[in-house]
């Protein structure tokens, strides 16, 4: 195995599949108070810094990752994504005024940090922390 010549220097996009595009999009616009970076009629696209999240339509999901299978919403959490932030506890206070409801937390870790996580429409893990 040879080492890459120009080595990844940061995530551009993670794109989600989810099954309601609409949902989930109004959802990343109210929790997040983001505005959509790009649109079309099967995806959302929403930037987070440097990063962008994609929500896609989960029908066309099949045609991006062919032949491996898309998961459904049923099958369980496999990501979760962690967005520092100055006071756990205000923020979920800030969530859970906008209609969040927290998965659990917050609370202190054992490896030193205070979080809270919650579920975006799509099944997705969300993580606040500090």
């Amino acid at each position: 195995m040879s080492e890459w010549d120009d080595q990844p220097k940061q995530i551009a996009a993670i794109t989600l599949f989810v099954e309601n595009l609409a949902e989930t999009k109004q959802f990343y616009i109210e929790i997040f108070n983001l505005p959509v970076y790009y649109e079309d009629e099967n995806s959302a696209v929403f930037s987070f810094g440097l990063s962008l999240i994609n929500l896609l339509q989960i029908d066309s999901a099949h045609e991006l990752i062919a032949p491996a299978p898309v998961a459904t919403f049923e099958s369980g959490s496999r990501v979760q994504f962690t967005i520092a932030v100055d006071d756990v506890d205000a923020t979920c206070e800030e969530l859970i005024r906008r209609g969040v409801k927290l998965l659990n937390g917050p609370m202190d870790r054992s490896w030193g940090i205070r979080t809270a996580s919650f579920k975006d429409p799509g099944g997705h893990i969300w993580e606040i922390a500090h």
